[in-house]
């Protein structure tokens, strides 16, 4: 009876909602979002089942807002300006991407990247969300690009390296190190600088009279 009590006087188990998201972060970083189970997240944060549904609403709402926390930190694109050339740019982008991928505070790879590639119909929905931060980050390199080439161009050559970071994540989750992915990278910027520099520099040539 006492104990009963007791139970009944001690209310609902609190947590800290940031580092609940952090912690959820770090797992589906880790093993996608069907490689979480609701066990794996209320046993790794703390709380019972009910706690996480009546804070975040079901596991979907609270992956979204990992990937929103994941989308804070400092990526490579978060940090992507142009430098002198596209080519210049563009090692700058994947050597930060490299070395994010390979950090060992991280979890290895890309979030965005490696979430979800293929899934159920029940999570078709999360498949589109993963997809359009995939394109925004499209979007964002080709920005940036466009200061030297034309919209076709400056999109192609953004594509053409979020198909590279893709392959980066995936290449360090079989385990291929830092020094051999940026070999790697030294090959596709060679190509880039051969095929974009030039056109860049022709763009930027003044108007003759």
């Amino acid at each position: 009876m006492d104990k009963a009590r007791r139970t009944r006087r001690s209310g609902p188990r609190t947590f800290d909602r940031d580092e609940a998201v952090a912690t959820a972060m770090r797992l589906f970083w880790r093993h996608g979002y069907e490689g979480v189970s609701i066990s794996d997240l209320t046993t790794a944060i703390g709380i019972a089942p009910p706690s996480l549904y009546a804070a975040f609403g079901s596991k979907a709402e609270l992956y979204r807002e990992a990937l929103d926390r994941y989308g804070e930190l400092p990526r490579a694109l978060n940090t992507l300006v142009p430098l002198e050339t596209p080519s210049a740019t563009a090692a700058a982008l994947l050597r930060r991407a490299i070395e994010f991928a390979t950090d060992p505070q991280g979890e290895g790879g890309c979030m965005i990247s490696l979430g979800m590639v293929q899934c159920g119909p029940d999570h078709a929905i999360i498949a589109r969300d993963l997809a359009a931060r995939r394109q925004a980050m499209v979007e964002a390199a080709a920005d940036v690009f466009s200061r030297w080439l034309d919209a076709a161009s400056s999109r192609a050559l953004a594509r053409y390296l979020l198909t590279v970071m893709q392959g980066i994540a995936i290449q360090t989750r079989d385990g291929v190190g830092r020094q051999e992915l940026l070999a790697m990278a030294d090959t596709i910027v060679d190509d880039i600088r051969r095929r974009y520099d030039a056109a860049a520099g022709r763009m930027a040539e003044p108007e003759t009279a």
